[in-house]
């Protein structure tokens, strides 16, 4: 994902969420209270790898087929 990414030229910012609470935290509010998780959680897998657009506007589970919509 991050090289298709930088190679289209969409500015993004990858989050470790391993590299402490605060990134765990963050990231465990967006999967504990949002419905795109739903189907995810009920496969009991986590979520990730999710681009996450705008603080929460959007949430994606792969690459949208035009980049351009990530603009």
């Amino acid at each position: 994902m991050k090289e298709a990414l930088s190679e289209a030229g969409i500015n993004f910012v990858t989050v470790d969420i391993s590299s402490g609470m605060l990134p765990l935290k963050q990231f465990l509010a967006y999967r504990d209270t949002r419905p795109e998780f739903d189907a995810i959680k009920e496969n009991n897998r986590v979520g990730l790898p999710c681009i996450v657009v705008n603080k929460g506007e959007q949430i994606l589970f792969g690459l949208p087929e035009n980049l351009d919509d990530l603009r």
